[in-house]
């Protein structure tokens, strides 16, 4: 499977189903390699892989991420590898393990230790019997990896992590604990806009959410930001650490500075500032150029 340098992470429940296909009809055009789409109260993410598998013809379709305590394992292995043969090892399964909020709150139910439960989901799959016919190749598995120990077991049991609401510096830390050869993908948002005021309302809008989520928050805590600082809608620093903001130069220098502290893949989420459940397609035209060498569109300037 090849990922390539840049793929893009994207919320498609903002569009009607055939849009959803289109867009990653261009996503593929423009020399993306990847298209990562999340689980969470939207469209079944199995379900959608193969819709926009059967868009496309090169482009790989990840989830980022199938949260484990949702199915079986031997449900999620059988999905995994008919997806793999639907579509020619092009479908990527992204795992985690969710956050307590959403366990205790949704599900009524208590958050078991992550390291544990997704050591345990990863070997019940590699258990799970398959009675199709024989797999060309192994179905790759990243898990969605921010601590150490989740690092760790990302690496020795997986093709390698996707960390998700982290800035540079927590992919240097991931490479150090993943070793040379994993693959670290993690998503970046990128928003073309360079007031202060409306880029940095636009972007908390982006992670109102993910601050209050106990994961992300004592990640963040072991990049450098103080507990003052996750508070509230968060400081300015946290803001601009999170979400790159400004012209095209600053936000590719944004998924280059990931690149440089050892990311291979970065998914780019480009933000609409208008729209907060749609992608801008405007952006990754006009950014794809830059970033993937493939002519995709017109340049556009910063709002």
């Amino acid at each position: 499977m090849e990922i390539g340098r840049v793929g893009v992470w994207t919320r498609t429940e903002g569009m009607p189903i055939g849009e959803a296909g289109d867009f990653a009809a261009r996503v593929e055009a423009l020399g993306f390699g990847a298209l990562w789409i999340p689980e969470a109260l939207g469209r079944d993410p199995f379900v959608h892989a193969g819709h926009l598998l059967d868009r496309t013809r090169r482009l790989v379709v990840a989830t980022g991420i199938v949260n484990i305590h949702l199915r079986e394992a031997i449900a999620t292995a059988c999905a995994q590898r008919t997806l793999h043969e639907q579509s020619g090892g092009r479908f990527l399964l992204g795992l985690g393990v969710s956050h307590a909020p959403f366990m205790t709150g949704l599900l009524g139910r208590p958050y078991p230790p992550p390291v544990a439960s997704l050591r345990a989901y990863l070997d019940a799959i590699a258990r799970a019997p398959w009675s199709g016919p024989p797999l060309a190749g192994e179905p790759p598995i990243v898990l969605a990896a921010l601590g150490p120990k989740m690092l760790a077991l990302a690496a020795e049991r997986t093709r390698g992590a996707h960390p998700y609401l982290a800035p540079p510096s927590n992919t240097a830390r991931a490479r150090a604990i993943l070793g040379p050869s994993a693959w670290l993908c993690p998503e970046q948002k990128l928003l073309l806009e360079s007031d202060p005021v409306r880029a940095r309302s636009r972007a908390r809008a982006a992670i109102a959410g993910s601050l209050a989520l106990p994961n992300y928050r004592r990640n963040l805590e072991r990049a450098g930001f103080g507990s003052a600082e996750l508070e509230g809608d968060g400081s300015d620093r946290l803001v601009d650490a999170l979400v790159a903001w400004g012209d095209l130069d600053a936000l590719v220098d944004r998924v280059e500075a990931h690149l440089e502290a050892g990311a291979s893949h970065v998914c780019v989420q480009a933000l609409d500032p208008e729209h907060p459940t749609r992608p801008d397609l405007r952006l990754l035209e006009a950014i794809a150029g830059r970033l993937n060498g493939a002519g995709g569109g017109p340049e556009v300037g910063a709002r």
